[in-house]
């Protein structure tokens, strides 16, 4: 094994043992749909997702999409209901936990596959899509974000695109994770045009604030400089 590969694969062990350590010290309702402020972060993530999807040439349900990353499956159940057809939908996860309940809740038709997306079975210019939502900024090392930057694009056919949904500053309570600025962005996908808007009030600043009142979340996240994430179109050419 290169010194290469011994760092990607120190580097993949690390993300496992740092997705089980926020499993077990974090609070276990933190996700839940049923907090107002995570019901509006989703609800404005999926409103801008479907604009974006709705501008794309060609019928939903003939598109090919691929998810790095897919954890439990949410995301892929996402695109079904927005007309994906289960057999052109595809998932990578790491961890075999979150595998295990994607495929538990997603139809036998989507395709699963449990590994590292960097090496993934996926022949090039095959898709249409490419979605990853919070999985970059869980890559710590420069290389393993780069080589799995190279094998999304490398799927996509030409005029396909990555739907890309990540936080851009760091969050210093966190070392856990990294922001990954618009400017790394562009350094990931040089040959690519990219369109972008920032989305989601800051996590932290959202939970207080919706504790005082659900309302308060979409007069926060109305001043555009308090949105931590960015949801990017990267088209390739």
């Amino acid at each position: 094994m290169s010194e290469a590969d011994e760092l990607e694969a120190k580097e993949l062990e690390a993300i496992a043992e740092r997705y089980a350590r926020r499993a077990q010290t974090g609070a276990p309702d933190r996700y839940s749909l049923l907090r107002p402020e995570v019901w509006q972060m989703l609800q404005e993530r999926q409103r801008a997702l479907l604009k974006v999807l709705a501008k794309r040439p060609g019928s939903v349900a003939d598109w090919r999409l691929t998810e790095v990353g897919c954890g439990a499956g949410g995301n892929l159940l996402e695109m079904l209901r927005v007309g994906f057809s289960p057999s052109n939908l595809s998932g990578i996860e790491l961890l075999p936990e979150r595998y295990e309940q994607a495929r538990e809740l997603l139809p036998t038709s989507v395709t699963l596959t449990l590994g590292n997306a960097a090496e993934a079975a996926i022949a090039p210019a095959s898709q249409d899509l490419v979605l990853q939502s919070t999985v970059f900024s869980s890559i710590l090392s420069d290389q393993v974000q780069a080589a799995v930057a190279q094998s999304m694009w490398r799927w996509l056919k030409p005029a396909g695109a990555i739907l890309w949904y990540d936080f851009i500053v760091d969050n210093p309570r966190n070392p856990d994770v990294r922001g990954v600025p618009l400017g790394r962005v562009r350094d990931l996908f040089p040959s690519a045009r990219i369109h972008w808007q920032r989305l989601t009030l800051a996590p932290p600043l959202a939970r207080i604030v919706c504790r005082v009142h659900p309302c308060a979340y979409s007069l926060f996240n109305s001043i555009p400089w308090l949105r931590t994430h960015v949801l990017a179109v990267i088209e390739k050419p």
